[in-house]
């Protein structure tokens, strides 16, 4: 890996992690699988944070259900591949990379899949200039990031699996099975070197989705990964989340205040669940998720207008329109289901009567 500039918009977790990730390793006296940076014990502590022996903090990546975490890593250190699967926004795609950061010291050997990944995208592609010139050769072959964590025995990661289409995604099934990946324009294959395995992750909530194939999905380990259990859970995931967007867009706004966090979340919950939190109100609910990593979104443009609209600090009206365009997703349908919500939620609310004000004059 290459050393990347320290304005990078988006560090990979490897880099923005690297102290943490070498406390670790140099505290980490436990058995590592063959090719493992660190032993499946010090992978569970980056991933859920704890205090090493000689004092070094590690920050918790995933905040929720440990047992979940302790099966995904398991998972990973026998031939079967991993699958995270879940809703939207419940840190799938955050807990794959760095499970990879953590095995493997890279998260970058990444298929992002969508309606037009094509099957050269999780096996191999050719340089078609060379292949003209010189007929199929080693020096024309494009190695997908699979093959290439097949030949240096790391961690691959396939984003969104069930967007790619379905004859595509059982390209995968000899790369499971045999741990193999024949190459038969050149007579020869790449064999798996120990240490390599799959990360993928799925959702089947969005819209333009494809099924998993029996054959394909029997050769994962399926690890859901659920939305948070509790509201103080999730206010600590989206406050983590937002200050440390906040540190890297260095956006000159105040920590976002324990209040506004809980108010946005306690909304996305409340219209996700379609009933409030003190169960006595039943709601509609809108066609689109509400994610914990949409509350985040939410938040961090809140900061974006407080610190260059306002006075730093994030009020109601730094909030409104963001909450509104992310709730309202069908112009008929999601509008009045927000309109009902806050009429009678919203407005009724003891210490709300801000943010009511504030999303009353956003025409969704």
């Amino acid at each position: 890996m290459t050393e990347e500039p320290q304005d990078i918009l988006r560090q990979h977790a490897e880099l923005q992690y690297a102290e943490e990730l070498s406390a670790l390793a140099e505290a980490d006296d436990r058995p590592r699988p063959p090719n493992w940076r660190l032993s499946p014990w010090a992978v569970r502590t980056y991933l859920l944070g704890g205090t090493l022996p000689n004092g070094s903090v590690v920050t918790p990546k995933y905040i929720g259900n440990a047992r979940l975490i302790e099966i995904a890593i398991a998972t990973v250190a026998t031939d079967r591949a991993l699958l995270l699967q879940g809703v939207p926004g419940t840190g799938k795609s955050w807990v794959s990379e760095h499970l990879a950061a953590a095995i493997s010291g890279d998260s970058t050997l990444m298929v992002q899949g969508t309606a037009g990944t094509d099957e050269g995208a999780i096996r191999y592609g050719w340089n078609y200039a060379r292949l003209l010139a010189e007929g199929p050769s080693q020096a024309a072959l494009v190695e997908s990031p699979v093959m290439v964590a097949m030949r240096t025995g790391r961690i691959a990661r396939i984003e969104e699996l069930t967007r790619i289409p379905s004859e595509v995604q059982d390209a995968l099934i000899t790369v499971l099975s045999e741990k193999t990946l024949p190459v038969p324009e050149l007579g020869s294959e790449v064999q798996a070197v120990r240490g390599f395995n799959v990360i993928a992750t799925a959702n089947d909530r969005d819209r333009g989705v494809n099924d998993l194939s029996s054959a394909l999905i029997r050769r994962f380990n399926t690890v859901v990964l659920p939305t948070p259990a509790t509201l103080e859970e999730e206010v600590t995931i989206v406050r983590k989340r937002v200050i440390e967007i906040g540190r890297a867009l260095q956006l000159p706004s105040e920590v976002p205040a324990l209040d506004a966090v809980r108010r946005v979340v306690t909304i996305f919950r409340e219209l996700r669940s379609g009933v409030t939190e003190d169960g006595q109100t039943r709601l509609k609910s809108p066609s689109g998720t509400l994610s914990t990593a949409e509350a985040i979104s939410v938040l961090t443009h809140g900061l974006a207008m407080a610190a260059h609209y306002g006075d730093g600090e994030i009020s109601a009206d730094d909030l409104a329109a963001s909450l509104a365009g992310t709730v309202v997703k069908d112009p008929v349908q999601d509008a009045l289901v927000w309109q009902e919500y806050v009429r009678t939620v919203v407005k009724g609310r003891d210490g709300w009567e801000d943010l009511y004000r504030a999303v009353s004059t956003v025409h969704a």
